[in-house]
Order: C-alpha cells, then structure tokens, then sequence
C-alpha cells in the first residue's frame, strides 16, 4: 500500500510528490495527459501575468529571460523540477474512480488499480470547458481553447468572452490577418485583463479595428454562420471559426466518481478544511486551484505554493498519531 496518491501531475501535484518525496513517504502522481497538462494547452504565445519569482516552488528557482515567463519556459521548469526530483509519475493515465478500502483507498485508473492511505486531488480546472450549451458548438470549426494565430489568417473569426483568454485571442488573431468579433455578455471588457492587455483591445474596439457587440449572447452556430442575440434583436453574421473563450471549470465529473462533497453555493467548493486541506474523507485532501471551485479567479500557482507542505505535513502527523 502506498503512503499517497497524487491525482494530477501539474504544477500543484508537483509540489506535493517533490513535499512527498523529501518526507520519505511511498508515492505516487498519476497525470492523464502530459507533464503540466493544463500548461500545454495555454496559447503558444502565452505570457505569464505572475512573475517567476512568484511561481517557484520547493525553493527551486525558475528563470525566465524576462521579468514574466512564457509558456514554454513554464513547461521546461516543471519537466525539469520532475526529472531532477526523479519523481514517481505516471503519464497518459486517468483515473476513474476510488473506493474506501482498509487503511486508506483503493484508486482504479484506466490502466491499474493502486491502494493508498491517502489521496490528494490536484486537478487544477483549465481542462473542463465551460460550455454553452447552444446548438452547433459540437461543430468541428468551434475551439474551447486557443492555441496559435496561424489557423485563422484571412479568416471570420468570433470570439465569445472578454477575460484574459479571449481578449489575447482576438489580438492575436487580428495581428495576423483575422477579420475579428467579439460576442461579450457584459457591457465591457473585463477588470481582470492583464493591465498590458486591457488598454489595447479596448483600444482595437474603439478605432474599430475588431467589432465588439456588448450586453450580446451566441444563440447559434451554424456552418458558416452565427447567429448573436443583441440588444437591437437576432444577428446572423459569416463565419468560419468560433473561438469559445467561455471559462473553464474543475472536473466535477471526476468528483463526483471520487466521491468528494461539494458546497452548496455559488462557489461549488469542494468540502475541505482550509487549514489542513484534508476533505470530510479522511485522508484525502485538495491541492492548488481545484479548492477554488467555480471560482477560478482567486487561486493561482503563486498562492497555493504553500500546499504540498501543509498537507505532507499533516500526513506525518496522522501517522504519527496511528503509531502512537
């Protein structure tokens, strides 16, 4: 039986295995993607709004050519934090479910079964999508993630949103060569935006380089169309590329399936003890961003750093107690 299981191998799982390994306990990370799978999946251009600084973890440092680290400087820093900790991490692997089992639980992956005595979840949030849930956004041409720019030269392009993801797409696009349109559901760009980005789309919207409809709803998607419910009624207009820059969410799905309580309010918290991370299952707890819920905008890697720390520290201290 394992000490722990680390469900996520980003960032936050990470920082657990590397707290985990320097403790001595037997873990192990299951990762269903890549290293940082949420990481890879940013834009390609991507710049961090934290510096690098702020983004180390376990005292190992992270650095960048400029003050805030790029994507693929991001993605070297924890491939290397993972080889140089010599981590037990398993890739491409997905677990399903976990069960209660005799001093701890047992987890079924995709591939094995494993028995722990405790289980973190540190699955971050950026690989559920929020949809929304209109006809046609199963067409091929819609895209809940933005990678690169190249795709959509010369092209109709809508983007759907007005935080950080969609204000960097339509920019980017419109760079390139993209005939760009923002559908966003407020009355204006959001607070939140990177203060490099905000003055600038603001600013393409103004001069009217990128058309931007406010208070404005996707009812549609079709071929080579869309359909915006506006203020002034119905809007079909061309189109050849949908860029759903909705949000995104942590994996309740997966929740469910493991079992954790979740909070009854708008915030769709899973149920943990803020001081210990541990869930009302005893031994297993939350890591990194997924404690926010569905408030995405309030934790971040620099603010959770402390986690892996809190929670191997608590893990000791149950067997501790256990042998006593």
């Amino acid at each position: 039986m394992l000490d722990l299981i680390i469900i996520g191998g980003g960032p936050s799982g990470i920082n657990v295995g590397i707290s985990a390994r320097r403790a001595g306990l037997n873990y192990r990370i299951i990762e269903k993607g890549v290293i940082a799978n949420s990481l890879y999946h940013f834009p390609v251009n991507m710049t961090f709004f934290s510096t690098s600084l702020k983004l180390e973890i376990q005292d190992t440092p992270f650095i960048s050519h400029q003050d805030k680290p790029t994507r693929s400087e991001a993605l070297e820093y924890y491939r290397r934090l993972v080889q140089s900790f010599n981590l037990n991490l398993n890739l491409y692997e997905t677990v399903d479910r976990m069960e209660p089992t005799e001093g701890g639980y047992r987890v079924f992956t995709d591939k094995a079964e494993y028995t722990a005595h405790n289980v973190v979840v540190a699955t971050g949030f950026y690989d559920t999508p929020r949809y929304m849930n209109i006809p046609g956004e199963d067409l091929p041409k819609v895209r809940h993630y933005y990678d690169d720019p190249h795709v959509y030269i010369g092209q109709d392009v809508l983007v759907v949103g007005a935080a950080n993801s969609a204000c960097d797409a339509a920019l980017e696009c419109w760079r390139k060569g993209a005939n760009v349109t923002m559908a966003i559901r407020g009355d204006g760009i959001y607070d939140r935006v990177k203060y490099w980005i905000k003055p600038d789309i603001e600013n393409r919207i103004k001069e009217g380089s990128i058309k931007a409809y406010f208070n404005t709803t996707t009812e549609e998607i079709r071929e080579h169309e869309v359909v915006l419910g506006t203020p002034d009624g119905p809007l079909t207009l061309p189109n050849d590329f949908v860029l759903a820059m909705t949000g995104y969410q942590p994996n309740y799905a997966l929740f469910e399936r493991l079992g954790l309580p979740i909070q009854e309010n708008e915030s769709c918290k899973p149920v943990f003890d803020p001081n210990t991370l541990e869930t009302s299952l005893p031994g297993v707890y939350m890591a990194g961003v997924a404690c926010a819920g569905l408030e995405t905008s309030k934790l971040f890697i620099e603010n959770t750093r402390d986690h892996g720390r809190i929670i191997v520290d608590e893990i000791l201290k149950h067997a501790a107690a256990a042998a006593n």
